[in-house]
């Protein structure tokens, strides 16, 4: 038997109208930053209003920071940092979506500490420095389902100046509580539905495959891509309903607790390249485009693992680990997403070594979790295949 290590700290609110639970229960503390994004959903769905209607009731006081962009910037994080310094803020919300999440752990490790957050980003031209002072507390609320990251403590944000988008988190960025409440994901529109489970899919996929897998990853990952694989395209077809929104966040959470337990493999390296380079791009869009190519190419290296996800995305009856890739691309044109083309997000093709390199520059330590290690050559050619 393998052996393994398990720590989710995180307490996890799931269902219908959970959002409630701000107003009774015991917050980290009194005065919250809430981050959340520069759109609009947040206030025109009444979400923002909803959230700091609760605060009040709790008698908590706020302060928001609404300028988080759908990809993280490091400049957002030290002004959002530098805000709930001057407010006195002792604990931080995420509100929104993965990018408002993932802002708000960043902006609670620089709450709390001095310098640049790149002084503590490791890969690419961070420092790689400890972290002196725990971060302020945190707590999500997830209005899509997508990143997973209510239940793992990782955060991702690009450097604008060198376009690099890594990845960050330990034990401490782990969100005290999180809330997942469907009704506040009825709103999405069908595109970002689409893009948003397709990541939650490859966190599941990756997590699996990935070196680092382990029993318990695997049967949050299995499960995860078996209700992608039913609901998800039923999300995208109709956003009221509510069942297929519930899975997918179902499917989403759990793909964040195989993050915390397993781990992205060489895939997001890859796209962060992209969409660190190309900051429009939308991070579940990049991964669809690069996913057929990425996938065939692993599909022979690890047929077991491959075979067993294409059961759980509905090929009962899978016998060669290709089938996996077949259903992927089933899902993706069911969803309406078979066609994107990374040209229309202004890439040029002849930037793909460049963001091949990239990739292994800045988030090498993802390729180390591979069962199979990738050369350039092969990082450039599931690029180009992937190119349209």
């Amino acid at each position: 038997m393998q052996n393994f290590s398990y720590y989710i700290p995180t307490r996890l609110f799931f269902g219908k109208g959970e959002l409630g639970r701000i107003a009774t229960e015991k917050l980290p503390g009194k005065k919250a930053l809430i981050v959340t994004s520069s759109g609009t959903s947040m206030k025109k769905y009444g979400y923002l209003d909803r959230l700091t209607a609760l605060l009040k009731e709790n008698k908590t006081d706020y302060v928001i920071f609404n300028k988080i962009l759908p990809n993280p910037i490091k400049s957002h994080v030290m002004e959002g940092a530098a805000l709930a310094k001057s407010e006195g803020c002792d604990f931080v919300i995420g509100l929104g979506g993965g990018s408002s999440i993932d802002a708000s752990k960043a902006i609670a490790v620089m709450a709390t500490n001095e310098g640049d957050y790149w002084d503590y980003i490791s890969g690419g031209s961070g420092k790689g420095m400890p972290v002196p002072n725990d971060p302020l507390p945190i707590i999500a609320i997830t209005t899509t389902a997508g990143t997973g990251t209510e239940a793992d403590p990782f955060t991702v944000t690009t450097k604008e100046e060198t376009g690099e988008k890594i990845g960050f988190g330990y034990d401490k960025t782990f969100p005290v509580f999180s809330i997942i409440d469907p009704d506040l994901m009825m709103s999405v529109p069908p595109k970002l539905t689409a893009y948003q489970g397709f990541d939650a899919l490859f966190h599941a996929t990756e997590g699996y495959i990935a070196s680092v897998a382990n029993p318990i990853s695997d049967l949050f990952a299995l499960k995860s891509i078996e209700l992608l694989g039913k609901y998800l395209a039923r999300a995208v077809k109709d956003g009221s309903d509510v069942e297929a929104r519930s899975y997918v966040a179902l499917a989403n959470t759990l793909s964040g607790m195989v993050e915390s337990t397993s781990g992205c493999t060489s895939e997001h390296s890859i796209e962060h390249a992209m969409s660190g380079y190309h900051p429009d791009l939308p991070h579940g869009a990049g991964l669809i485009m690069v996913s057929v190519a990425y996938n065939t190419l692993f599909a022979d290296k690890v047929p077991d693992r491959f075979i067993a996800m294409a059961k759980a995305l509905g090929k009962e009856d899978a016998k060669d680990p290709m089938d996996f890739v077949e259903m992927l691309k089933k899902l993706q044109k069911d969803c309406g997403v078979d066609e994107l083309k990374m040209s229309e997000y202004g890439i040029k093709k002849e930037e793909l070594p460049q963001m091949a390199k990239h990739a292994k520059d800045t988030m090498g330590g993802l390729f180390e979790v591979d069962r199979y290690q990738l050369s350039m050559d092969e990082v450039v050619s599931i690029l180009e295949k992937s190119y349209r």
